[in-house]
C-alpha cells in the first residue's frame, strides 16, 4: 500500500478502535461482560469491513479509475448491507449483548466513515498527474 493508503488507512482505523474501546468499557458497566464482549465484536467488524472496503476503493482508483465514484457508491451501500444482515442474524443471540453489539457497529460504522472523509479532505493528493520536464529537448528559439 502506497503511503497515503497507509495514512488514510490509520486516520479511519485509531478513532475507530478507540470509539470502540469506549464503548466496551460502557457495555461492560451497563450490560456486565456480555456488553463488553459484543462492544468488541462489532467494533472489530465494523473495522474489518470498512478496512477492506478501504482496499478495494484504493484498489479500483489505480487499476479502474473511471469506475473509481461507482464502484465507491456501490462498495458502501454493500457495506451496510451486509453490516444490515449481521444486525438481523445476531439479534437474538446469547453470545453477547446484542443490544450492546448494535449500536456498537453503528457507532463504529459512523466513526469510520467521519474518520476516512476527514483524511481524504486532509490528504495533499494530486488529482492532475504533472507532466515530467525533460531538459534535453529545446522548445524556444536557439540563438
Amino acid at each position: 500500500m502506497p503511503s497515503n493508503d497507509v495514512r488514510t488507512l490509520l486516520q479511519a482505523a485509531v478513532p475507530t478502535a478507540a470509539v470502540g474501546a469506549v464503548a466496551a468499557v460502557v457495555s461492560a458497566v451497563v450490560a456486565g461482560g456480555k456488553g463488553a464482549l459484543g462492544a468488541v465484536v462489532a467494533t472489530v467488524l465494523a473495522m474489518l469491513f470498512m478496512g477492506i472496503g478501504l482496499y478495494v476503493l484504493q484498489r479500483t482508483a489505480k487499476t479502474l479509475p473511471h469506475l473509481f465514484q461507482a464502484m465507491g457508491l456501490m462498495l458502501y451501500a454493500a457495506q451496510i448491507l451486509l453490516l444490515f444482515v449481521f444486525l438481523a442474524t445476531f439479534k437474538n443471540t446469547t453470545l453477547f449483548n446484542p443490544r450492546s453489539f448494535a449500536i456498537t457497529l453503528v457507532v463504529a460504522t459512523l466513526t469510520w466513515i467521519a474518520a476516512q472523509t476527514r483524511a481524504h479532505m486532509k490528504a495533499k493528493i494530486l488529482y492532475v498527474e504533472p507532466e515530467s520536464s525533460d531538459k534535453s529537448e529545446k522548445t524556444g528559439r536557439s540563438s
